[in-house]
């Protein structure tokens, strides 16, 4: 009963009004012209709302099985999949060497959206692809390269990442697979991985693991971490498959979403594995790997408050029940439409100023992406290092709590499986948990990102905060008001709690750690006040010249003022949280819960 179609509009405004893509000197950017986006984007949207929405409860009912050691996917999957690889969606961004189309990762991105709110679990199986692809890419050697990255680009061959261990989630230093060096290069994996993604299915002709093990004798902890390509079925020197590898499903897991995405328990025993990059040194290729896919994941949380929404949305003006308040708006009908009442648009509105803030901030990292791979730009590396976690732990937290809003907004009927609200919840709450739990990206981002260069990037961010304000202090007393002060006040409160943590940090490490959740929510909140800020004076500039379309302007005045009045206070509050210290939070002993 619910529906879905890609915000495409939304998505024209952000590239060509408030990022300005035609204008920027990234290299491939401008190709990127108004009819070319329009087009790639509308059929897009077309695919997923038309091919892929419609399975998406087939997926969440069906579920993935596994049968005699085989994975099987849900009915649709197999033929959608190959829909989607033969039309070349799975080559937008890829190196044009490998049989990409070169294009640049912003506009994948915005793909990326539709696919993953038209059908989250469907969209995991090509994006886990994109990382192991991204993964061999940048730390594989020539033969590497030369032998999967064609098929991982147009998912003849599919990957995945195998991290997890029973024993072992965010510190894989504790993990015990391990791998045998052989005489003629090669290794023997042996060990056991869980929670794969992906990890096995009938989708594609073989599927490429890349597998985190240790080499015996090498360093202790993660620093003896090495990573290797351990493919299901043997590639042969002329890149036909060979032999079955010693691999092995061990079950699926029974999961609370993203039923359609076979998620696995996967046995090594004695696989033969291919060692990627150094020995001890699989840290660094894993986190090209995890920093595309926090990316990611941070997307599939707002992705899937955008879908929850437009069904909130129709719904609420569609359901009848009671009387508007200051006057009757039907008096054909015994009721009025639920939009009517104040609470019922209160929640609308922060899904909408989230959502379309959200898609804002994370088209913004894909820019700065684009600037590290395409044009060499340091600053644009540590500013997206930086904000990261940030777009993973923030925009899942929101993401969720958004799509539960939306479902809040069904009553009974969003508890109902048919309504398809559920599996939204369902699927969204995922991503708080997957590639980095968010308290750990929070710890990641006080404890590793905040001082790297001497605290170089969040200075940066500050003065770029700061230049904003300077150059639009003269946009009028409404945008002054509305925009500008909210977001001076907010960037104020940031800076406050950088500095208690370098006040109090180093006399007890435990006052940032507790704080940690916080500062990162409270970035999160600026974050999307900044790209508030910038949509708003977008929108005024398109507003003075001769458009056709001021409805969809003054709603994105009113959606922007709504949140730096309604939500961006709440940086003080997460202010008063870091500034209350460990103490209270640490006081209970554990014997005491």
């Amino acid at each position: 009963m619910s529906a879905y179609k890609a915000p495409v509009r939304d998505m024209e405004f952000i590239f060509n009004d408030v990022l300005q893509v035609q204008n920027s000197e990234i290299l491939g950017y401008q190709d990127l012209d108004n009819e070319f986006l329009k087009s790639i984007l509308n059929e897009a949207g077309k695919i997923c709302s038309d091919i892929l929405f419609p399975l998406n409860q087939v997926g969440d009912s069906q579920g993935c099985s596994l049968e005699n050691g085989i994975v099987r996917t849900p009915e649709g999957f197999k033929e959608a999949f190959n829909k989607i690889r033969e039309d070349g969606w799975t080559t937008i961004d890829c190196d044009t060497e490998y049989g990409g189309q070169g294009l640049p990762y912003i506009l994948g991105t915005a793909i990326g959206e539709m696919m993953a709110s038209s059908n989250m679990a469907f969209g995991m199986y090509h994006g886990l692809t994109h990382g192991a692809y991204s993964a061999i890419h940048a730390h594989g050697t020539d033969q590497q390269k030369s032998k999967y990255l064609p098929n991982l680009v147009t998912c003849e061959w599919t990957g995945t990442m195998n991290l997890t261990e029973p024993q072992c989630g965010t510190d894989l230093g504790l993990i015990r697979t391990k791998a045998e060096p052989q005489s003629d290069g090669t290794y023997k994996i042996t060990g056991q991985k869980i929670f794969i993604s992906a990890g096995d299915h009938d989708l594609s002709e073989n599927i490429i693991h890349l597998v985190l093990a240790k080499i015996p004798g090498g360093p202790e902890g993660i620093k003896g971490i090495s990573m290797f390509i351990v493919p299901k079925i043997l590639v042969k020197e002329d890149g036909s498959l060979g032999e079955r590898n010693k691999l092995s499903v061990g079950k699926l897991e029974d999961k609370m979403g993203i039923h359609g995405n076979s998620t696995c328990v996967m046995n090594y025993d004695g696989a033969t594995g291919f060692l990627i990059g150094d020995e001890h040194k699989g840290m660094r290729a894993m986190f090209t790997m995890m920093n595309e896919a926090r990316l990611g994941v941070g997307l599939q949380g707002y992705s899937q408050a955008e879908v929850a929404f437009q069904n909130a949305t129709a719904y609420s003006k569609d359901r009848l029940q009671g009387r508007n308040f200051l006057g009757r708006s039907n008096n054909e009908s015994p009721a009025d439409p639920i939009i009517v009442h104040p609470d019922i648009r209160r929640s609308l509105m922060d899904q909408k100023s989230f959502v379309e803030g959200a898609r804002a901030f994370t088209f913004w990292g894909a820019q700065l992406i684009d600037a590290t791979s395409r044009s060499d730009d340091h600053s644009a590396n540590g500013l997206i290092s930086l904000l990261t976690p940030v777009v993973k732990g923030f925009l899942t937290d929101k993401g969720f709590e958004m799509t539960v809003q939306a479902q809040q907004i069904f009553g009974g009927h969003g508890y109902i499986e048919e309504w398809g609200m559920s599996q939204y919840v369902r699927d969204a709450r995922i991503a708080m948990i997957y590639e980095g739990a968010n308290g750990i990206q929070a710890l990641d981002l006080v404890g590793r990102k905040l001082p790297q260069d001497n605290g170089k990037y969040i200075l940066e961010f500050f003065a770029l905060i700061a230049k904003f304000l300077k150059e639009n202090g003269s946009q009028g007393e409404n945008f002054q008001s509305d925009f500008l002060e909210p977001l001076s006040k907010a960037i104020s409160d940031l800076q406050a709690a950088g500095e208690y943590f370098l006040k109090n940090g180093q006399k007890n490490p435990l006052n940032v750690l507790a704080g940690s959740n916080d500062f990162m929510h409270l970035f999160g909140y600026v974050c999307l006040g900044y790209m508030w800020a910038r949509m708003a004076k977008s929108a005024l500039n398109c507003l003075s010249s001769d458009t056709d379309d001021a409805a969809f302007y003054e709603a994105k005045l009113k959606t922007g003022r709504y949140y730096m009045l309604r939500h961006l206070p709440a940086t003080s509050l997460h202010l008063a949280r870091i500034r209350s210290g460990s103490e209270c939070v640490m006081a209970l002993e554990p014997d005491g819960f």
